[in-house]
């Protein structure tokens, strides 16, 4: 079975999901590009650099490019990824768990790198789905501007609706580039986000051992 991880009528609505104005789909991938780099440049050039200088002139084009095809790319419908679950045949029923999925995503506070790693988890319900659309699902939601908490329930909500199973778990850990290379400036701190459902909330055992096997040795015991 083929679906889309989310609906045009709940994928931006909620505590748990991207704030985003009602007509944000409104502007072609082409009319956002040239609307950035217009502004990039401007900035650019507040800045006081120098844009007719040959290694700058194209700078704001290829930011413009990059923050709406690449680093923002989830917040582009068309790359939602369609999840394939197919019927747990071989009655696989323990947990299944991915881990140290990388994570990239931006902060929406300063703009800044989230760099980091997901482990998931979850227990089939009679479907199952292929390994590399667990770091798509992970991938489609760190490319917007994140924060991590919301990040940890999103990937959660995702795969409870292709798999319709409320067994499933998610640990992210990353660094903060907002907070090593500004501010206060620690290089060493790193933020640690969990989102349990279903048996992975509610059994110890179960938690227990999604734990043991990320390695997690945290308060989430």
């Amino acid at each position: 079975m083929n679906q889309n991880i989310d609906n045009d009528d709940d994928v931006f609505t909620g505590k748990e999901h991207t704030p985003l104005r009602p007509d944000a789909f409104e502007k072609s991938t082409e009319e956002k590009i040239e609307i950035i780099q217009q502004h990039f440049h401007q900035i650019m050039e507040t800045l006081g650099m120098d844009m007719t200088d040959d290694s700058l002139k194209d700078s704001p084009k290829r930011v413009a490019k990059m923050y709406v095809n690449e680093i923002f790319g989830g917040l582009l419908p068309e790359n939602n990824p369609r999840i394939s679950t197919f019927s747990n045949k071989y009655k696989y029923r323990q947990m299944l768990v991915e881990k140290d999925i990388t994570v990239y995503s931006f902060c929406e506070h300063h703009f800044l790198p989230i760099i980091g790693r997901a482990h998931v988890a979850y227990i089939s319900n009679g479907e199952v789905i292929g390994l590399s659309k667990i770091n798509r699902v992970v991938d489609y939601y760190a490319k917007r501007p994140q924060v991590q908490e919301r990040l940890t329930m999103q990937v959660v909500d995702a795969l409870k609706k292709a798999l319709g199973t409320n067994d499933v778990a998610c640990i992210i850990e990353a660094k903060h580039l907002c907070v090593n290379c500004r501010g206060i400036k620690d290089t060493a701190s790193s933020t640690t986000t969990a989102e349990l459902s279903g048996l992975f909330r509610t059994n110890p055992i179960t938690r227990q051992e999604f734990l043991h096997y990320v390695g997690n040795r945290s308060n989430l015991d």
